[in-house]
């Protein structure tokens, strides 16, 4: 039961991700496909063991009633555009997507998506108890529509921003050996801008650097490629959902790139998730425009989009979605034409950065425990938030729309459990460095407290 996470379904090749669980897997998602439609897509990453575990999955599929739309290695977002497009006369119901994403090369998953939406949380949770007694399904004979769905994608790209045509800024670009190669390097060349890329080739074995942007020391290389040839540079993660955007001055993460997409909406909703900075939410309200706080989460922020017709959405880590203009779910490419589309009209991103309120933030810091402890470690922290010691500093309030971000009086707190892995994530921020100091000291003392009467 441990491959069934809450976004998604990942684990190790075939130690957990093997024939008979990843085909008893295609036979249970039938069954919560079929009511849909007939038609499932089906893509992959670059990892060696993808092709593999599509055809074990597509044997299941099939043996539960769903014909496969197979689009071959192509970027996530590639496989989330398919359920809004018509393929000789067949729209799939649903989609899932074969990728490790910026997990180590062992380990591999699945995205899904139905009738347009995240298939998530207790589904996920759900399915993996009926699959856990599920007998092996009897293999039918195979049924697989080959779609070039990637050149469909590029199509829409270059349609969607020929206004850009011919930039003259230098554009430099580190795709990691990930999947985004795949799309940017044609779309790039269609528009006619000038760029240069690393690590372009999809290599599941990550032979350069770990595909995971959100980590400062994998933007080396992309960082010496902007100081000699670049004006602005872009790092994707493993499967191109996920974006990195740098100038010569800044690394900026999603909330800071969610306020300066927002500047050509006219009063927007754009979602933050609660590791995003009250600069953020801040300058949204003051702008006029509706922010609201919610859980991390692809999958979550997706939901709360459709459900508040909201415009924008975004993780500190790079996911970010927009529904105007596009379809409401996390696409790198996408985020990267609109990002040269502000530098196009004019936007000085690091000027723009520059008048926002100057704020102390840590990166993402992770506190290792276990899969089993990390949420009664969450319900013990939360117990202990309520009569903290009179050395911690004074709470102004608490926020437990996902994990608790503790407002003081100068900054916040954050701790929440991954959904993803066995850590604790944690992180602060204050217009005093002091303060940010103090408030990592006073929270980190809490958790080992936490875990201290945890273990007695």
């Amino acid at each position: 039961m441990s491959i069934y996470r809450e976004y998604d379904i990942r684990g190790i090749f075939e130690k957990e991700l093997n024939d008979a669980n990843v085909t008893r897997l295609g036979y249970a998602l039938a069954e919560e496909m079929r009511e849909f439609g007939d038609y499932v897509a089906v893509g992959y990453d670059a990892r060696s063991h993808s092709p593999v575990l599509f055809e074990y999955l597509t044997a299941g599929l099939n043996a539960g009633g769903m014909k496969v739309l197979g689009m071959g290695m192509v970027p996530t977002p590639v496989n989330y555009f398919c359920n809004y497009q018509e393929f000789d006369g067949v729209t799939p119901c649903a989609s899932v997507m074969i990728t490790g994403s910026h997990n180590p090369s062992e380990y591999n998953g699945f995205k899904i998506t139905i009738n347009k939406a995240p298939f998530f949380g207790e589904q996920i949770y759900t399915l993996g108890r009926k699959i856990d007694v599920m007998e092996m399904p009897i293999k039918v004979e195979r049924h697989v529509v080959e779609i070039d769905a990637l050149s469909r994608y590029k199509r829409f790209m270059v349609e969607s921003f020929g206004h850009l045509r011919g930039m003259k800024e230098r554009i430099v670009y580190d795709c990691g050996n990930g999947v985004a190669g795949l799309a940017v390097e044609e779309i790039f060349k269609e528009l006619e801008l000038t760029t240069k890329g690393i690590y372009v080739e999809p290599d599941g074995t990550f032979p350069n650097h770990h595909p995971d942007p959100s980590e400062e020391h994998n933007l080396e290389d992309i960082k010496k490629l902007l100081a000699s040839e670049g004006d602005i540079a872009f790092a994707y993660d493993g499967d191109a959902d996920r974006i990195a955007v740098l100038t010569p001055r800044n690394n900026i993460k999603g909330d800071m790139m969610a306020l300066l997409f927002s500047l050509k909406m006219k009063n927007p909703i754009v979602i933050g998730e609660v590791k995003c900075s009250q600069v953020m939410y801040d300058t949204l309200t003051e702008r006029g425009a509706t922010a609201v706080m919610y859980k991390t989460g692809h999958s979550n922020l997706k939901v709360k989009m459709k459900e508040l017709h909201a415009d924008l959405a975004c993780e500190v880590s790079g996911h970010v979605f927009f529904a105007d203009r596009y379809f409401g779910y996390d696409d790198a490419i996408y985020a990267t034409l609109r990002m040269l589309e502000l530098i196009h009209e004019g936007v000085d991103l690091d000027a723009e950065i520059a008048k926002l309120p100057h704020v102390f933030s840590t990166e993402e810091i992770k506190v290792k425990t276990t899969e089993q402890e990390k949420f009664p470690l969450m319900a013990k922290l939360k117990e202990l938030l309520q009569t903290p010691p009179a050395s911690f500093p004074p709470i102004k309030a608490i926020i437990d729309v996902d994990g608790v971000r503790v407002i003081f009086d100068k900054g916040w707190g954050l701790v929440r459990a991954s959904n993803t892995t066995p850590v604790l994530v944690t992180r602060f921020e204050s217009t005093e460095q002091a303060e940010a100091i103090r408030y990592e000291e006073a929270l980190n003392g809490l958790i080992q407290e936490a875990q201290k009467q945890l273990k007695a």
